[in-house]
């Protein structure tokens, strides 16, 4: 059986945030229970953009 760290309690998302960014998740979390979900019904949000490129990178 695996040894997993407790994930602490977070005051805010930024703090959150913050934690991930410099520790594993592997630590705190059992990956190798997960199960693989498919979310086909989402939309993906998209916003059209204009960009100015030179013909050369174009080419």
């Amino acid at each position: 059986m695996e040894n997993l760290k407790d994930i602490p309690e977070f005051s805010s998302e930024a703090e959150e945030q913050a934690f991930w960014e410099k520790h594993d998740s592997s630590e705190y979390l059992g990956w190798s229970k997960a199960k693989k979900l498919q979310l086909s019904r989402l939309k993906p949000s998209t916003q059209s953009i204009s960009v100015r490129l030179p013909i050369a990178l174009l080419d």
